[in-house]
């Protein structure tokens, strides 16, 4: 009896309520049981709350994960939108670019064809009349038909087109007296597209000498001109965005390269 008191409030008071201390016993070992599932269910349930709280803090993290992720995708999409317009605006350009060089290479053909039947003809008629003087003995010793700088050479591409010039431009300012390179006779004075104010020289032996983008000529057909006499002046009647002279040397119509002529000294 004394054991069972000592077994705590529970136990007491059942004693002193006279009940059947067996009965009073197996009541109080329910209660225990009772007591430890409630303890394990709400346990149970304050780690089913835990868990449902870290879900929900999962799911959270989550959501804002998407949220970062979209926000990307669509910067990413409009970065790729910018890029794509940017790209088409480059070939847009680039076709508008390649288009107008077409242009230019093919106005650049056209100029140039003009001019080598021009030579042509007149080389047909020019063989008639024989040589002036021996032309090709001067070649190391012609000097450069105007003072300036020398911008393009022989074989270089000439404007945007790519074409290879067949000749050389001296660069100098407006209204420079152009010479002769040497002793000649005049067989064209005129005006030609892509070439301007254009003069023709024949020195025999079919050598022909070009002057172009003359502001004006100074001598008509049929003048014979000796060397270093002023034939025109410098300037930009070809087109060029600078004033200038453009100068060629042809043989049996074919063009070559000035400067092995020429002393640039």
């Amino acid at each position: 009896m004394a054991r069972q008191l000592l077994a705590g409030p529970d136990m007491l008071r059942a004693a002193l309520s006279g009940d059947d201390p067996t009965d009073v016993s197996r009541r109080l070992e329910y209660m225990g049981y009772v007591s430890r599932a409630a303890a394990a269910l709400l346990a149970s349930y304050r780690a089913d709350l835990e868990a449902l709280e870290r879900l929900v803090r999962e799911a959270q993290a989550k959501r804002d994960s998407l949220r970062s992720v979209e926000q990307a995708a669509r910067e990413d999409r409009s970065r790729i939108v910018r890029e794509r317009q940017a790209r088409r605006q480059v070939l847009n350009r680039t076709l508008g670019d390649i288009r107008q060089q077409r242009r230019q290479i093919s106005v650049l053909k056209a100029d140039e064809s003009r001019l080598a039947r021009l030579v042509e003809g007149l080389g047909r008629v020019l063989s008639k009349v024989g040589p002036a003087q021996p032309f090709s003995r001067l070649r190391g010793s012609l000097r450069l038909p105007v003072r300036g700088e020398l911008t393009g050479r022989f074989g270089a591409p000439r404007g945007a087109g790519g074409m290879e010039a067949k000749g050389v431009f001296i660069r100098a300012k407006e209204g420079e007296p152009v010479r002769a390179v040497a002793r000649g006779q005049v067989v064209y004075a005129d005006w030609m597209r892509g070439f301007g104010n254009l003069l023709i020289v024949d020195h025999g032996e079919s050598y022909l000498s070009i002057y172009a983008n003359n502001e004006a000529l100074l001598k008509t057909v049929g003048d014979i001109v000796a060397t270093g006499d002023p034939i025109a002046t410098t300037g930009a009647s070809g087109g060029n965005e600078e004033s200038g002279l453009y100068f060629e040397l042809r043989h049996l119509g074919r063009p070559f390269d000035p400067l092995r002529w020429v002393r640039l000294k």
